[in-house]
């Protein structure tokens, strides 16, 4: 499949984003998130990635359900195309859980993107999801970057505000919050930060990451 076609799917996906509140913030019950990991497979296999789920529950953040799926790597590392890369084993992932959340948290972009279309966005379309991008380098936009714990300041592409920086740790660098599909600018800031317990990421994309690099450790079992 070459770029344009390739370009033409997320245009897909962006026209078809919705980005008001499917579900308020006082009525969700189950958050998720997920993570990836590379793992260099055997002389026949490459790399391999492995996308890791959990579930906590929310707004305690207690650990309820977990799955991970593990595939083998058939597309390129291109900035901007890594939904290619990285939603199927998410979505696999997903679909082995026992428990599905009201909202899905994803290391990577939302409607921040050059085609308004990350993989956040593009995981949240498929599984007719909401979903949140948190993501820790920016893509595209620009804003003016938060020092306090605790501010955000807008970002804006192409005349569009299209996320946040949010100092959610002092002394870390702020992470990028963006809606991915189902959930409005708005309240994907509101359910990052009060998902924050002490550390820089919020607890579903923390807990996910850490997950997945066990397994990553554990090499793949």
């Amino acid at each position: 499949m070459d770029r344009g076609e390739l370009y033409r799917i997320q245009r897909e996906i962006a026209s078809r984003t919705i980005l008001e509140d499917w579900i308020s913030l006082d009525q969700i019950e189950l958050v998720a998130g997920v993570d990836q990991a590379f793992l260099r497979g055997g002389d026949d296999e490459g790399e391999m990635i492995i996308s890791a789920v959990v579930v906590l529950e929310y707004p305690s953040m207690k650990p309820l359900d977990s799955s991970y799926a593990i595939l083998s790597v058939d597309f390129p590392y291109i900035p901007g195309l890594l939904t290619f890369r990285e939603a199927p084993s998410i979505i696999k992932a997903f679909s082995s859980l026992d428990r599905k959340p009201d909202v899905l948290f994803v290391d990577g972009c939302g409607i921040n993107h050059p085609r308004f279309a990350g993989l956040a966005t593009h995981v949240g379309v498929t599984l007719d999801i909401p979903t949140v991008g948190v993501a820790k380098n920016i893509l595209c936009g620009e804003g003016d970057l938060p020092v306090k714990e605790g501010d955000a300041s807008i970002i804006t592409y192409r005349g569009r505000e299209v996320g946040y920086y949010l100092k959610s740790k002092k002394g870390c660098k702020p992470i990028i919050v963006a809606p991915g599909h189902k959930i409005s600018p708005e309240s994907s800031l509101k359910l990052v930060k009060s998902c924050i317990r002490g550390y820089k990421l919020p607890e579903p994309t923390r807990i996910a990451h850490l997950l997945a690099n066990k397994i990553k450790r554990d090499g793949g079992s």
